[in-house]
């Protein structure tokens, strides 16, 4: 099982059925749970050799619908690794300083520095989609977003920054009974906001909102990939062997030995 990346223009339907994955017959949640985690004992690795050489960063955007699973992709994939190289930032709600800010502002003092791993749980994309779908700045002013963006996507990977980009699509039913289950257990109370509800009114703005994000916004240089994620098991495993193929990509490697080495070992022996 593999993701790929959405070719730039290219349009997805986003219906239910791209929500679902077949999984290979021999695909249990066991096994699931132990291909997750070679792949992030690779990732941890990797981090941090990225760590120690300093030099570039990678940035993971998780973007979805209310309970798609950012909150879990982000545990389950990203928790296992030291976290002295592993940033997460969660966007609410713009603060009044940060409106009196263009809309990336916040965005780029979030931008995770050179050797580590930035994850964001939601982003700049919610300014072209809830600010669109709930009319809170006109057209004229979230347009031009799209272009926008890019160019800042752009000015990160110039100066070495890797942009993975992840849409946790799930289906309308799915997201129903992940919200249900917010009401019955009393661990996930905290978790239910009955804004989401009308949010789930809007679900065809919402789409038609996504659909216009992925297209203008998937480029050969930070793509994105859509996961169908309403199995939660195979959608960690998908998101985790995505991020560990590019950092494998990125080959990061540990700095050589300091200068004059020999001299050195001897003074610490001394």
């Amino acid at each position: 099982m593999r993701l790929q990346p959405l070719p730039p223009g290219a349009s997805v339907a986003l219906d239910d059925d791209d929500a679902r994955l077949t999984r290979p017959e021999d695909s249990s949640k066991e096994e699931l749970r132990e291909e997750l985690e070679k792949l992030t004992d690779r990732m941890d690795a990797l981090q941090r050799a990225l760590y120690a050489e300093g030099a570039r960063a990678l940035l993971v955007v998780l973007q979805g619908r209310d309970a798609s699973g950012k909150d879990g992709t982000l545990r389950k994939v990203f928790g296992p690794l030291d976290p002295l190289g592993v940033t997460a930032t969660s966007f609410k709600a713009p603060t009044e300083l940060e409106l009196r800010h263009d809309f990336l502002w916040r965005v780029h003092l979030a931008s995770p520095p050179r050797g580590t791993i930035g994850v964001f749980n939601r982003s700049h994309y919610e300014d072209v989609l809830v600010v669109r779908v709930r009319k809170l700045a006109p057209e004229p002013v979230w347009r031009p977003r799209y272009d926008q963006i890019n160019r800042f996507e752009r000015i990160l990977i110039d100066n070495g920054t890797v942009i993975l980009k992840f849409l946790l699509h799930i289906s309308r039913e799915e997201q129903r009974q992940r919200l249900a289950e917010r009401l019955e257990d009393p661990e996930k109370y905290w978790k239910f906001n009955a804004g989401d509800l009308q949010e789930r009114e809007l679900w065809d703005d919402y789409t038609g909102a996504y659909r216009e994000m992925l297209t203008r916004t998937s480029t050969a240089e930070a793509p994105w990939y859509v996961v169908p994620a309403d199995d939660k098991p195979a959608r960690d495993v998908l998101v985790a062997r995505t991020v560990t193929e590019s950092l494998e990509a990125m080959n990061p490697r540990y700095p050589g030995p300091p200068a004059e080495l020999e001299r050195l070992r001897r003074a610490v022996a001394e």
